[in-house]
């Protein structure tokens, strides 16, 4: 059975630090792109927001721009789990956050900087059911 279990998520003071897991298992994890999403409060119903990825070609990280210099994506394959540091959060990185993959190539490259039309669900195969992150002022 595949799954994807992500953790880590809280109530946090804006300016504090997380660390968000993505454990996976069910699938072969080194053929898999794994990107992290959110979705704010009062959002459902949009597609989510496509934060950073990893890609399991050569381990290349991405980030969308909003988030650059504040969250660090990685990967520990021997443990099938990707994380999410994020430091200096902001009220507005409330959200709840998705863990989710896809196997390809080029996947992060089309995920976090699609050049044209985007599926809601980003083309992904699978995905986790999030985690909560609270932020507050």
């Amino acid at each position: 059975e595949v799954q994807l279990v992500e953790s880590g998520g809280g109530l946090v003071q804006a300016g504090g630090s997380l660390r968000l897991s993505c454990a996976a298992s069910g699938f072969t994890f080194d053929d898999y792109a794994i990107g992290w999403f959110r979705q704010a409060p009062g959002e459902k119903g949009k597609r989510r927001e496509a934060v950073s990825c990893i890609s399991s070609v050569d381990g290349s990280t991405y980030y969308t721009n909003s988030v650059k210099g504040r969250f660090t994506i990685s990967s520990d394959n021997a443990k099938n789990t990707v994380y999410l540091q994020i430091h200096s959060l902001k009220p507005e990185d409330t959200a709840v956050y998705y863990c989710a993959a896809r196997k390809g190539d080029n996947v992060c490259m089309a995920t976090i900087s699609p050049l044209g039309w985007v599926p809601d669900d980003y083309g992904m195969d699978y995905w986790g059911k999030g985690t909560r992150v609270t932020v507050s002022s």
